[in-house]
């Protein structure tokens, strides 16, 4: 299986590498592959194309710059520092 450097300004951008495994790492999704010298290398799996094209951004093809289900949960989370939920004192 190759996988592909998709993060705009990366050095590796666009080239293919073969695919060695996928875990969680310091708190991200990484994938690791092997790099051009024959060493493993790993970047955050979302900067590779590694899963498939969320349809919402492939739809709003670069015209919006949040999802829906992005938006939905900063106005709980905003909902909740307004009652003192996250952080906050209760009013």
């Amino acid at each position: 299986m190759m996988v592909r450097v998709t993060h705009r300004f990366h050095p590796l951008f666009g080239k293919e590498f073969v695919f060695v495994d996928r875990r969680l790492a310091w708190d991200v999704d990484r994938v690791s592959f092997l790099g051009e010298d024959a060493v493993v290398a790993s970047l955050p799996a979302a900067w590779t194309d590694i899963d498939p094209v969320d349809p919402f951004v492939t739809l709003a093809e670069g015209r919006c710059a949040f999802r829906p289900c992005d938006l939905l949960a900063l106005a709980d989370l905003i909902d909740g520092l307004g009652r003192g939920g996250v952080g906050g004192s209760a009013p």
